[in-house]
């Protein structure tokens, strides 16, 4: 096999979460480029006739989705039963679907922060747990997590997400430690800031705009686009020796 065979896709099934917008609908349009068939699944996402799924049946692969209230354990639980059912084999799983809630921590009300924890680490681990379950049983899959620049660093009036980021991180670690000799890579992806509606008040706020522009040595916001080829990397072959990584697409901001 040629190495940019590895990178091939072909007759592999993806579940893209948080996929109708953003980085999570850029990362599977890549899968689907790549050759992956694609489970898509997001709050809102239309089961039939979304942007998504046109542009993923355009490019000759299949496409299906769902929607779930990622918020809502029940929801949950009710889709992870519906997937498996109908899509009994995952081989790659992409924890992308996320929220944030922006308010200084002496005002962060109980209501964020388990919205923010419910949605971004403990719907993660549930979905990584169930799907990861017959992956390990095929001793065969790929799980990638979407983390953040605030798996590492504070942020500032977001203290639920930056917690759910960096715990992100360590289920990452935690995960790929138990299963990376039993034929199951995990990693993440941690975006820096790009250009999506998580960062609509951010770049909106020109006195934030200009600090975060002249940190970025890229000298740019993130498009989604830019992730394509890093998950394409992670939930290939090409990836196989890579555990427990937690890859920066941040335009060299944790550098500086």
């Amino acid at each position: 096999m040629g190495i940019l065979d590895r990178f091939r896709l072909d007759g592999k099934v993806a579940l893209v979460t948080g996929c109708r917008r953003g980085i999570g609908f850029a990362i599977a349009e890549g899968l689907a480029e790549a050759g992956a068939d694609i489970v898509g699944v997001s709050l809102d996402l239309e089961p039939k006739n979304s942007r998504i799924g046109q542009a993923v049946t355009a490019l000759g692969r299949r496409f299906a989705g769902y929607s779930c209230d990622f918020a809502n354990r029940t929801d949950l639980y009710r889709f992870l039963e519906q997937v498996q059912a109908e899509h009994p084999r995952i081989d790659i799983l992409i924890n992308n679907a996320g929220t944030i809630r922006r308010r200084p921590a002496v005002e962060h009300p109980d209501e964020y922060w388990d919205t923010v924890l419910e949605v971004n680490l403990t719907a993660q681990f549930v979905i990584s747990r169930e799907i990861g379950r017959s992956m390990l049983a095929r001793r065969s899959g790929k799980i990638i997590f979407t983390a953040s620049l605030l798996t590492f660093q504070g942020g500032i009036t977001v203290p639920g997400y930056a917690a759910s980021k960096a715990g992100v991180g360590q289920l990452t670690l935690a995960l790929a430690n138990e299963w990376a000799g039993q034929g199951v890579n995990v990693n993440a992806i941690a975006p820096g800031y790009i250009a999506t509606d998580n960062t609509q008040a951010l770049r909106h706020d020109p006195v934030r705009s200009e600090q975060i522009l002249t940190r970025i040595p890229a000298g740019r916001w993130g498009q989604p686009d830019d992730f394509k080829g890093p998950a394409v990397f992670l939930a290939s072959e090409a990836a196989a020796y890579c555990h427990g990584a937690i890859l920066l697409v941040d335009g060299g901001w944790m550098g500086r």
